[in-house]
This record gives structure tokens, C-alpha cells and sequence, in this order.
């Protein structure tokens, strides 16, 4: 085999090794999926509670809520008396939360409040580390 085959099977390699991950960002990774599941973590609300807490539009929360039980994410209880649908983490989720505060921890010491670029405490670390 060429040089190049070998670089391309390595290259493959390293994306299979990435997948699980990409998946994992696919099924958890928009905006709203984000701000619905962090706010579920309080524990179980209706949708007029989510929509409230959450900012989000009718329309929006309803998409998402679809979106996040059809992968899993989000248990749909509904009571007769008075009609009531309630919203919950379900146990895959619930495995998630260490990592939403891995992320915000990471977010504290390296995105800015703006969300761009590295937040100045992170790099004055850095930079006195390095000067160490």
C-alpha cells in the first residue's frame, strides 16, 4: 500500500475514534436542547413552567420537547385532571449532568461573557503558569 493509504486509514482512525462524540454533540448540541435540558435539571415542569423559565416560544419548546423525548432525553407525563403534561430528565439524561458542569466550568475559565475568545482570568493563568 501507497503512503497515502496509510495517512487516509490513520485519518479514519482518528474520526471513528471522534464519532461517539459527534453523535453524543447531534443529539444534545442546539441552543435550545442545551437551555431545556439545564432547566429540567430543577426537576419535573409543565410546559407553561419550561416556557416561562426557559424564553422560549410556543412553537420552539414544542419542536425541542419532541425532539429531545424522541431521543430519549425528556419524559412526557400527562394527567387527566386537570389536563397537564409534565416534562422530565430521563435516566440517560440524568447521566449528563456531570458534564453540563464540566462545560460551565470550562465556559467560567476560558469564554468570555461575550462568548467569544478566551475570558482574561483563563489566560492570566495561563500566562503565570507558564512564568513559573
Amino acid at each position: 500500500m501507497s503512503s497515502t493509504t496509510s495517512r487516509a486509514d490513520t485519518a479514519e482512525e482518528k474520526n471513528a475514534d471522534a464519532c461517539p462524540v459527534v453523535e453524543a454533540i447531534e443529539q444534545i448540541g442546539s441552543e435550545w436542547r442545551l437551555v431545556v435540558l439545564n432547566d429540567l435539571q430543577e426537576g419535573e415542569k409543565r410546559f407553561n413552567e419550561l416556557q416561562r423559565s426557559t424564553g422560549a416560544s410556543s412553537r420552539t419548546l414544542s419542536r425541542v420537547l419532541d425532539d429531545l423525548e424522541a431521543s430519549g432525553l425528556v419524559n412526557r407525563r400527562v394527567e387527566d385532571r386537570p389536563i397537564a403534561t409534565y416534562y422530565s430528565l430521563t435516566e440517560k439524561s440524568r447521566q449528563l449532568c456531570p458534564v453540563f458542569e464540566e462545560l460551565e466550568s470550562w465556559a467560567d475559565d476560558w469564554v468570555d461573557a461575550s462568548g467569544e475568545g478566551e475570558s482574561g482570568t483563563a489566560e492570566t493563568e495561563t500566562a503565570e503558569a507558564a512564568d513559573d
